[in-house]
């Protein structure tokens, strides 16, 4: 089988993936709620005691879904609850206590946090494998103490954690060949009244860099087939070198749309539905672009509108720092410098601004 057939099969089935643990995720949900009912009738409104055991476990795992999503799906304890025992039971463990029992001392806390992010990078590590790394950085530790400390951050056993790729990793290991597409739509004030138009953008996400394929108010199939041939065009494409281009369902992502791109050797990869976390440099560069630009202002007809979206995309990658990229700027104007004057650059009126010191 061709590798680019293998990739297209990987995200695919990644992606049904993904949706068959949403549905096995709310199935849990409604089941825990149900026990929850069960359980609240035989205490008759006691509390419900846990030992510390338990209470090292749920934060462990709340600890990696965070407040938001506790609020959502935390329903035994309250989501601060959760997050106080994390304080005091994890970090209490690894920073040391002025009252110590017998055995051997608890390793330092960078000998554990580097336990841990060996794991949480290398998911076929086993306990030996660990061991034997951290023996080569200089650490001595054993396979029963690797153990404890995984166990105590809520991380699986080797053989777990290989069957379990996450999403980020996987488009990682994929980033040189991969584009994403989305729209996003704005209420633009014309001599007509409101009018709302749809931008349509394709990110790369080895580089971020953003194309603003298209904008209009009249988005159809035979609009859309053109955005396809500018993207795939053979001499400045922005799809050129690309392999796969994600899509979500939007009912514009037509079949004539696709069958343009599967023609230009560029193969579309339909989302399950309600998967926004499948596409995440897309939206984060929608929710970008709106609160650092769009949602400020009230654009008047077309032409302010394909200005602002111009003027944004050029600071965007010429002057805005990135934290996924390391906070580096995609492609900076100014060499770095030390020692010039301090200078200053505005977009639309100072509410894009950009300090740089000009080269000595």
């Amino acid at each position: 089988m061709p590798p680019t057939a293998l990739h297209f099969l990987l995200l695919t089935f990644a992606g049904w993936v993904n949706k068959r643990q949403q549905d096995v995720i709310a199935y849990l949900i409604e089941e825990n709620r149900v026990l929850r009912e069960q359980l609240d009738k035989q205490l008759g409104g006691r509390r419900i005691r846990f030992t510390d055991d338990q209470r090292r476990r749920l934060a462990a795992k709340g600890k990696l879904l965070g407040r938001k999503f506790l609020h959502e799906y935390a329903g035994l304890v309250t989501p601060d609850t959760i997050l106080r025992w994390y304080r005091k039971l994890i970090a209490k463990k690894y920073y040391g206590s002025t009252r110590r029992g017998p055995g051997r001392p608890s390793k330092p806390p960078e000998t554990a946090a580097l336990v841990v992010q060996l794991a949480n990078e290398n998911p076929g590590w086993g306990y030996t494998r660990l061991r034997d790394v951290m023996r080569s950085l200089g650490h001595e530790i054993g396979r029963t103490t690797i153990a404890s400390i995984l166990a105590d951050h809520g991380i699986e056993p080797s053989p777990e954690r290989r069957e379990k790729t996450s999403w980020s990793t996987f488009l990682k290991s994929h980033w040189e060949v991969l584009a994403a597409m989305d729209f996003f739509t704005v209420e633009v004030v014309t001599l007509h009244g409101l009018v709302r138009y749809s931008v349509l953008f394709v990110i790369e996400l080895s580089t971020r860099k953003v194309h603003i394929a298209g904008i209009t108010n009249q988005a159809d199939d035979a609009w859309m087939r053109n955005m396809a041939r500018h993207l795939t065009d053979g001499f400045d494409g922005f799809l050129l070198g690309k392999r796969y281009l994600i899509l979500d369902r939007d009912p514009l992502f037509t079949r004539s749309f696709r069958a343009i791109l599967r023609g230009s050797g560029v193969e579309p990869l339909r989302l399950p539905a309600r998967s926004p976390n499948l596409n995440a440099y897309a939206e984060r560069f929608v929710l970008s672009i709106k609160s650092e630009c769009l949602d400020k202002i009230v654009p008047l007809g077309e032409r302010h509108l394909r200005l602002a979206v111009k003027e944004y995309v050029e600071h965007y990658h010429r002057e805005r720092h990135h934290q996924g990229l390391g906070s580096t700027i995609i492609t900076p104007d100014e060499p770095p410098s030390d020692d010039g004057p301090v200078r200053h650059r505005q977009r639309l009126g100072g509410m894009l601004n950009h300090y740089y010191r000009e080269a000595a």
